[in-house]
């Protein structure tokens, strides 16, 4: 008798393009400017390592927006905050925030927004900088109903429904060399 193994085949679906995700951050950075006009006691944290790709370009895209060019801008790691980090060997990033967020609007950037363990992550790492005023998060996608804590965004680029056996892969041209967002 002989075991054939088929291998499985794999769909994707391309949810956003490379257009789509540079008028996604445009539309994001203008929601932020909405609420924080001048970025005036806001700062934007990047989490690492994928949020920091989607918080670079909305960054550069608040400076050229602002006639002040001021924006506070800093990288979270939070490796060592997951809850996961038991059940396998994790790399640390580099946190850089070289700024006080006593007190600030924090506005944390992710890339996509699943089952809230990164955000609650993350909101833990914040606190040994300090205490801020207020936290706000804003995500490229966002998983709908697959919270697994009760987290939500409050700028969303784009709301896609899943099920629990997709992925969702966000390719950037720095590491990726294409730009696009797929669904596997």
């Amino acid at each position: 008798m002989k075991t054939v193994f088929l291998s499985k085949i794999q769909y994707v679906k391309t949810i956003l393009t490379e257009q789509q995700i540079a008028l996604i951050v445009k539309r994001l950075a203008q929601q932020i400017l909405e609420n924080h006009l001048e970025l005036k006691d806001t700062v934007i944290i990047g989490l690492q390592p994928r949020g920091v790709f989607v918080s670079d370009r909305l960054v550069k895209e608040l400076r050229s927006l602002l006639t002040s060019n001021h924006v506070q801008y800093g990288k979270l790691d939070i490796t060592f905050y997951r809850d996961d980090v038991r059940k396998e060997l994790h790399v640390a990033n580099k946190t850089d925030i070289p700024f006080s967020i006593e007190n600030k609007n924090v506005i944390l950037i992710d890339d996509v927004l699943y089952t809230g363990r990164t955000t609650r992550a993350a909101l833990d790492a914040l606190l040994d900088f300090g205490r801020p005023a207020k936290v706000e998060l804003c995500v490229l996608i966002d998983r709908r109903f697959s919270r697994e804590f009760p987290i939500q965004s409050d700028y969303t680029g784009k709301s896609i429904d899943t099920f629990i056996s997709q992925k969702v892969k966000v390719y950037w041209k720095e590491r990726d060399g294409r730009e696009v967002v797929e669904l596997i």
